[in-house]
């Protein structure tokens, strides 16, 4: 059953977490509002599954059960499903700056390759486990918050080595009918809004480290589960013409001896895998992020255009213009390397697909820093108004009303009314603590700079370029050029030049 974004919100209203956001305990997390903008951001990859125009991005038909499946949800089995998915990860972060629900398809394409290699390897039986809950997961079209990030504590040290074990999830206890876990997972994405928590590793692990080698289904409501949030997003700033509708939550999950039954088990102990399933969630996670900041990179582009034709000025006029190829080049850029990273995609061994890691890489990579370089030039290109115009307030003061309306009209054709939109607009995406939200998740979400970087070394073909540089030496390509000490400028060797006998060639 595909859900519409008004099914998702009535889905909550049967789940009885506990949550606090602002140092209160929340009743009713449909009803809150301090999180509504992130089930807004939510709902678009509900709704879009229904919109004629663009469904075929938001459904897939998943040929282990033959179902029609949300696309959040749906396992990869070909790079043509890569390149739709990185499609329709933009789509839904054009609408709402970041839809957060891709998160769900990128660790059940991990948990999908790593049960089956565990099972390969140590003849368990985690994938037909898995198969069970995917196919429920997709039945019921559930969102799933992804909890990877350990608090870490002393982070010189190894899980098994913190003072205070509480900073890492583990098993504390193993029944006949399950595990039990303890631990804190520090930044979960979406947390007060999911219907159940993807427990991940978030590192490779060692042998001293196998009972935090976890891998997990628990519902958000299951007994010992405290999610403890920030609001999504500004809700109720009246200066938040985008974060007050669309925003995201992220939380701290606290487990405290919180019981899991076998059939959601999919990883307990197997520390040697720790380091794939991690690993393979990153590249499947960075190539999602591709897509969601090319996403919001649309929206910047689209705001500059407005702004600077609010301004009274042309796009496609001097400095203007070449600032815009600029944004342009940035966001289509690293969206290349989605592109390309689906492309070189390849087959697991568990049948599904999985992105090219160097591509996807690379492109997480630039984007984590370009994504200030795309305020930059947003800020360029729409002027100081940006954040310096004056507050909502004035908007509906009569003393000042008409005034305003009159000096900070720029092109005649555009209302003042319409001019002040936009600057706030890019304010709120660019230079609020929304904007400043922006930059850090592109930095660090999926990974920090220096773990792609690690990757991307990891994964490219050095041997190969050197082994090619080889074979050109090998045949004698380049050869040293001998250089005579003596020879001047003119001349060919040092001695000079003999004039040719008379009737002797000059060749």
């Amino acid at each position: 059953m595909l859900m519409t974004g008004r099914d998702y919100r009535e889905s909550l209203r049967s789940r009885k977490p506990r949550v606090y956001i602002d140092g209160r305990q929340v009743e009713s997390i449909v009803d809150e509002p301090a999180v509504q903008p992130g089930l807004n951001a939510i709902a678009v990859t509900y709704d879009y599954a229904h919109d004629d125009q663009v469904s075929r991005l938001l459904r897939a038909t998943q040929v282990s059960s033959g179902q029609t499946v949300n696309r959040m949800l749906h396992i990869n089995e070909s790079p043509d499903d890569l390149l739709t998915k990185l499609e329709a990860v933009r789509l839904v972060c054009k609408a709402s700056g970041c839809a957060q629900r891709y998160l769900s398809h990128d660790a059940l394409n991990a948990i999908h390759q790593a049960t089956h290699r565990i099972d390969e390897d140590k003849d368990t039986d985690y994938h037909q486990r898995f198969l069970p809950y995917l196919h429920r997961v997709q039945e019921l079209d559930l969102t799933l918050g992804v909890a990877m990030t350990d608090a870490k504590g002393d982070r010189s040290l190894r899980p098994h080595a913190q003072p205070v074990t509480d900073t890492y999830v583990h098993i504390t206890e193993r029944r006949p009918e399950g595990i039990v876990i303890r631990g804190t997972k520090a930044i979960v994405t979406g947390a007060p809004y999911v219907h159940e928590f993807l427990v991940m590793p978030g590192r490779n692990m060692t042998e001293r480290d196998a009972d935090f080698a976890v891998c997990c289904a628990v519902p958000l409501d299951a007994p010992g589960v405290t999610v403890i949030a920030r609001p999504a997003g500004r809700p109720g700033e009246k200066s938040a013409h985008f974060s007050g509708r669309y925003g995201q939550s992220v939380g701290v999950v606290v487990f405290e001896d919180v019981f899991v039954p076998h059939e959601r088990v999919f990883l307990a102990g197997e520390w040697e895998h720790s380091g794939f399933l991690t690993g393979a969630y990153a590249t499947h996670h960075r190539h999602s992020c591709i897509g969601a900041r090319a996403g919001f990179g649309d929206l910047l582009i689209g705001a500059g255009v407005h702004m600077i034709e609010a301004n009274g000025l042309e796009p496609s006029s001097g400095h203007l213009r070449d600032s815009m190829v600029e944004l342009i080049k940035i966001v289509e850029g690293f969206y290349a390397c989605g592109v390309a990273a689906s492309v070189y995609g390849f087959e697991d061994p568990a049948g599904n697909y999985q992105p090219d890691t160097v591509f996807s890489n690379i492109g997480k990579l630039l984007l984590g820093y370009q994504i200030y370089d795309m305020h930059r030039i947003a800020h360029e290109v729409s002027g100081g108004l940006v954040v310096a115009l004056p507050g909502p307030d004035e908007d509906h003061n009569p003393v000042s009303r008409a005034t305003l309306g009159e000096v900070l009209r720029g092109r005649a054709d555009i209302p003042a009314e319409r001019r002040v939109q936009l600057g706030r607009l890019l304010e709120d995406l660019t230079a609020s603590y929304t904007g400043g939200w922006y930059s850090v998740i592109s930095l660090h979400g999926g990974g920090s700079p220096e773990a792609m970087k690690r990757e991307i070394y990891r994964h490219y073909p050095l041997e190969e370029r050197r082994d090619l540089v080889t074979q050109l030496l090998e045949r004698g390509v380049y050869k040293p050029a001998v250089v005579n000490p003596g020879r001047q400028p003119g001349r060919c060797c040092a001695a000079g030049c003999n004039a040719p006998e008379p009737g002797e060639s000059k060749g």
